[in-house]
């Protein structure tokens, strides 16, 4: 699988985290009891592994950012 490089900033990457993990819950508990709705085992997974990993980014840079200001 090709790896894509995308450039955001720290305000960004921390919405679009957010985002992804509203998303999220409302797949694995609203979305279920919703009729014809497919459960996705595997995509659900692989989503919350992303949300974990664009989390540790966030906070990795707002980290950055503390130690630069202090």
């Amino acid at each position: 699988m090709p790896l894509i490089t995308l450039k955001l900033t720290d305000q960004e990457l921390g919405l679009l985290t957010n985002l992804a993990a509203d998303q999220l819950f409302r797949r694995e508990f609203i979305d279920p009891k919703m009729p014809g709705y497919k459960f996705n085992p595997g995509e659900l997974s692989m989503g919350k592994k992303l949300v974990e990993r664009l989390k540790l980014i966030t906070d990795r840079a707002a980290n950055s950012r503390m130690s630069k200001a202090g």
